[in-house]
Protein backbone atom coordinates (compact mmCIF):
# COMPACT_ATOMS: atom_id res chain seq x y z
CA UNK A 1 0.00 0.00 0.00
CA UNK A 2 1.42 3.37 -0.97
CA UNK A 3 0.97 6.60 0.92
CA UNK A 4 -1.44 7.83 -1.79
CA UNK A 5 -3.96 5.08 -1.07
CA UNK A 6 -6.42 5.46 1.82
CA UNK A 7 -5.99 3.14 4.79
CA UNK A 8 -9.34 1.49 4.12
CA UNK A 9 -8.25 0.16 0.72
CA UNK A 10 -5.91 -2.36 2.37
CA UNK A 11 -8.73 -3.63 4.53
CA UNK A 12 -11.07 -3.96 1.56
CA UNK A 13 -8.52 -6.14 -0.21
CA UNK A 14 -8.49 -8.59 2.72
CA UNK A 15 -12.11 -9.63 2.13
CA UNK A 16 -12.61 -12.62 -0.15
CA UNK A 17 -14.16 -12.08 -3.55
CA UNK A 18 -17.22 -13.90 -2.27
CA UNK A 19 -17.44 -11.48 0.66
CA UNK A 20 -17.64 -14.31 3.19
CA UNK A 21 -14.99 -14.51 5.83
CA UNK A 22 -14.81 -16.91 8.75
CA UNK A 23 -17.56 -15.05 10.62
CA UNK A 24 -19.92 -15.27 7.66
CA UNK A 25 -19.31 -18.97 7.26
CA UNK A 26 -19.77 -19.55 11.00
CA UNK A 27 -23.06 -17.64 10.90
CA UNK A 28 -24.35 -19.69 7.97
CA UNK A 29 -23.32 -22.87 9.77
CA UNK A 30 -25.11 -21.71 12.89
CA UNK A 31 -28.31 -21.08 10.96
CA UNK A 32 -28.07 -24.54 9.41
CA UNK A 33 -27.48 -26.10 12.83
CA UNK A 34 -30.44 -24.21 14.29
CA UNK A 35 -32.71 -25.42 11.49
CA UNK A 36 -31.46 -28.97 12.05
CA UNK A 37 -32.20 -28.87 15.77
CA UNK A 38 -35.57 -27.19 15.29
CA UNK A 39 -37.03 -29.21 12.43
CA UNK A 40 -35.10 -32.48 12.19
CA UNK A 41 -34.49 -33.29 15.83
CA UNK A 42 -37.62 -31.52 17.08
CA UNK A 43 -35.69 -29.73 19.84
CA UNK A 44 -37.31 -26.31 19.42
CA UNK A 45 -35.69 -24.68 22.45
CA UNK A 46 -32.16 -25.65 21.39
CA UNK A 47 -32.91 -24.63 17.81
CA UNK A 48 -33.99 -21.18 18.95
CA UNK A 49 -30.93 -20.85 21.20
CA UNK A 50 -28.52 -21.76 18.40
CA UNK A 51 -30.47 -19.46 16.08
CA UNK A 52 -29.40 -16.50 18.21
CA UNK A 53 -25.69 -17.12 17.56
CA UNK A 54 -25.37 -15.59 14.06
CA UNK A 55 -26.15 -12.07 15.27
CA UNK A 56 -23.57 -12.40 18.04
CA UNK A 57 -20.93 -13.79 15.67
CA UNK A 58 -21.48 -11.01 13.11
CA UNK A 59 -21.53 -8.37 15.86
CA UNK A 60 -18.22 -9.58 17.29
CA UNK A 61 -16.62 -9.74 13.83
CA UNK A 62 -17.77 -6.19 13.12
CA UNK A 63 -16.37 -4.94 16.42
CA UNK A 64 -13.01 -6.60 15.78
CA UNK A 65 -12.84 -5.19 12.23
CA UNK A 66 -13.65 -1.68 13.51
CA UNK A 67 -10.93 -2.00 16.15
CA UNK A 68 -8.48 -2.96 13.41
CA UNK A 69 -9.48 0.08 11.36
CA UNK A 70 -9.16 2.33 14.42
CA UNK A 71 -5.65 1.04 15.11
CA UNK A 72 -4.60 1.56 11.49
CA UNK A 73 -5.94 5.11 11.55
CA UNK A 74 -4.13 5.79 14.82
CA UNK A 75 -0.88 4.50 13.35
CA UNK A 76 -1.40 6.66 10.25
CA UNK A 77 -1.93 9.79 12.38
CA UNK A 78 1.33 9.23 14.28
Amino acid sequence: MTSDEPASSGIAQEVDESGLGPAGLASIGSVALALYYYYVRGDEQRGQFVGLWPATIIGMATYLKLEQVRQQLTETDD
